[in-house]
Parts: structure tokens; sequence; C-alpha cells
């Protein structure tokens, strides 16, 4: 192999080993959740301002509660899938209770009948 065919192999393989690192190429075939590359769990502890509007139906929702409802809610496999983590069981959170707090809040913009289990969200 001459000189020059040498030296296109070897920056054709340091730019696939640059792309690979850029894209975050994983040999454990890592696979993203409901909430993306975010841990589910650490999504379920931004949701403590709702905490007692979770679990009892009729207290007024903290306007921090709604804020970050409202935030959570353009993505509402993410927000369904933090009302089932186990932080949220810890907490006392009532799924049936948590889907009626957007309703609560006031949230023009909200994915009306979308199934969260057994639960769809008001």
């Amino acid at each position: 192999m001459g000189a020059p065919m040498k030296f296109i192999c070897v920056v054709m393989f340091v730019m696939i080993l640059s792309i690979a690192g850029i894209n975050g190429v994983h040999g454990s075939g890592q696979q993203y959740g409901p909430c993306g590359k975010h841990n589910i769990e650490k999504e379920a502890e931004k949701l403590e301002p709702c905490t007692w509007a979770a679990q009892k139906r009729y207290v007024p929702v903290p306007k921090r509660c709604c804020e970050v409802i409202e935030k959570k809610l353009k993505s509402p496999g993410c927000l369904c899938a933090i009302m089932f983590t186990k932080t949220a069981r810890n907490a006392g959170i009532k799924p049936e209770i948590a889907v009626t707090i957007p309703k609560r809040c006031n949230i023009a913009v909200r994915p009306v009948g979308y199934k969260c289990g057994a639960y769809t969200l008001l």
C-alpha cells in the first residue's frame, strides 16, 4: 500500500472515531426512556412542589407546581411515567389525583384524554 493510501486510511479512521465520539456511541446499547436521556427518578424530584396537590384533590395547586407541570406537559409520556416512579410512590402521590393537576392549574394547552396507565389526563 502506498503512502497516500495509508494517509487516507488513517484520516478515515480518525474521522470515524470523531463522529462516534460526537454522537455519544456507547457499547452498552443504552436505550432512553420516556423522559429521553433524563433520569426519571430525578425528574420526579422536580415535581416536589406538586406533592400535596397530588395527594388531595381539593387543595389549591401551588403556582410553582403549575409552572413545572406546564413544562412537563410538552412530553406527556414522561409526565405519566414520572407518576409511577418509586420517588412518586414514596412521596404518597396518587396517580388518580395527579392526572387532575393540569386542569386544576387551568393550563389551556394540555393533552386532554392522554392515557396514563389506567388514568386519563384531564
